[in-house]
């Protein structure tokens, strides 16, 4: 009864090859997410979803694992993973909202995905040569952190002929063996809590320790204690940026303990990796666009003393003179970006760090390369052509019968409970 589900999600995948996300929650038709935004499949019978509807769909994801269904009755929430066999695999979350359950399903894309493939910054393959010290992926949910960490292991794995132990909620890529020999642990599964897998990792003799994200006091703790030991720990943060990373940081720890923890991170941080999805100016896809901080003696310095310390030099301006060394800014790459014309204007505004100053610094380059093109106005009236990006359209056409959602199972979430 619980294979039901697969025809269900294979019909909306259909809709786009570009199709990011599922989304079923009540009161509205299924949906799928491509370039950032929602958008309805209509499927007969599943018009606006009911709270009956929506948990059936849960129970089909959860397969009867007490575990999942135990977590999601005390927390409100799980995370597992799906897979439809040989095609694609999810990471799945169902939560509950006033009295009603929905689900978000990622898609995970087949295959461990390259650095080059997913258009990131080439220096990001250096992380592989680290032998220990701690990178972060930064950004806000659905920015990809969890892909491009996936590639940075795929580059270690083809590399070097390590260890490497991942601590994952869930389990997304899986990775097989190359060079190097790869465990990977769910939570939930495998393990309880980050805290105590990353503690037994210590035991087992990995170079490299991924842990999904550092969520808390313990689990930060441990990270920097394994940095500080040889590791090489790489770990998110859903953070927006270097900066606010640091503050994440420091703000984890009593307040007592900040100048000793200044000083830990900075002599163990290697690389801050911060992340965002911005739509390019076809609308067709989105772009990975990454701001890169790397371990230095200047930014060792900055984040050891604070930013306010330092005369009102900030990280950020270490970024903007440290392209040699790989680094760079948002601000910066949305600018080439839109010079490439890769992005709209209003785009890269809308997604700058400081949008105001960045504006200005791109509407002086309009102007400019304006009047170099054309030295005599235009006309009154004339209109301009702006650029923004277009809405994808859905393939067109609906494969011939719609799969149902199955029987009705008659149960309830709770009475698996029992």
């Amino acid at each position: 009864m619980f294979d039901q589900i697969n025809p269900l999600l294979e019909f909306m995948l259909a809709v786009s090859p570009q199709v990011s996300d599922l989304n079923f929650s009540v009161g509205r038709a299924p949906q799928v997410e491509i370039s950032g935004e929602l958008r309805e499949v209509p499927i007969k019978g599943l018009k606006a979803l009911t709270p009956y509807q929506t948990e059936q769909i849960a129970l089909q994801l959860l397969r009867g694992d007490r575990h999942l269904i135990r977590k999601l009755l005390k927390q409100g929430s799980a995370d597992l993973s799906h897979s439809i066999p040989g095609k694609t695999r999810f990471r799945v979350n169902i939560f509950s909202q006033r009295g009603t359950y929905s689900i978000v399903l990622r898609v995970i894309p087949n295959g461990v995905p390259t650095i080059e493939e997913l258009g990131l910054p080439p220096q990001l393959n250096q992380v592989a040569e680290e032998r220990n010290g701690i990178v972060l992926l930064t950004g806000p949910t659905g920015s990809g952190k969890s892909t491009t960490l996936a590639a940075i292991i795929n580059r270690i794995n083809m590399d070097k002929a390590y260890h490497i132990v991942t601590i994952e909620d869930p389990i997304e890529y899986l990775h097989r063996h190359r060079r190097a020999t790869i465990n990977q642990r769910e939570l939930g599964a495998d393990v309880p809590s980050f805290a105590l897998a990353l503690r037994a990792a210590l035991r087992q003799a990995p170079k490299v320790i991924l842990v999904g994200e550092m969520r808390d006091l313990e689990t930060t703790e441990i990270a920097l204690e394994a940095a500080e030991t040889g590791h090489l720990v790489l770990s998110t943060l859903h953070t927006i940026d270097a900066s606010k990373t640091v503050d994440r940081i420091i703000g984890i720890f009593p307040k007592n303990e900040e100048q000793q923890i200044r000083t830990r991170f900075s002599q163990t941080f290697k690389w801050i990796v911060s992340q965002r999805l911005v739509p390019k100016a076809d609308g067709s896809r989105r772009l990975a666009v990454c701001e890169v901080l790397r371990t230095s003696e200047r930014t060792r310095d900055y984040i050891q003393h604070g930013e306010s310390e330092m005369e009102g030099k900030s990280l950020l301006d270490a970024m903007n003179d440290g392209a040699l060394d790989g680094m760079q800014t948002f601000d910066h790459e949305l600018e080439r970006l839109w010079r490439e014309g890769e992005v709209s204007l209003e785009t890269a505004i809308s997604f700058a760090t400081n949008a105001p100053n960045l504006a200005l610094k791109m509407s002086g380059i309009a102007a400019a390369g304006a009047e170099t093109r054309h030295p005599v106005a235009a006309a009154p009236g004339a209109e301009t052509p702006q650029k923004g990006p277009q809405a994808a359209k859905p393939a067109g056409g609906k494969p011939a019968g719609t799969p149902p959602l199955g029987p009705d199972l008659g149960v309830d979430i709770k009475d698996l409970m029992e």
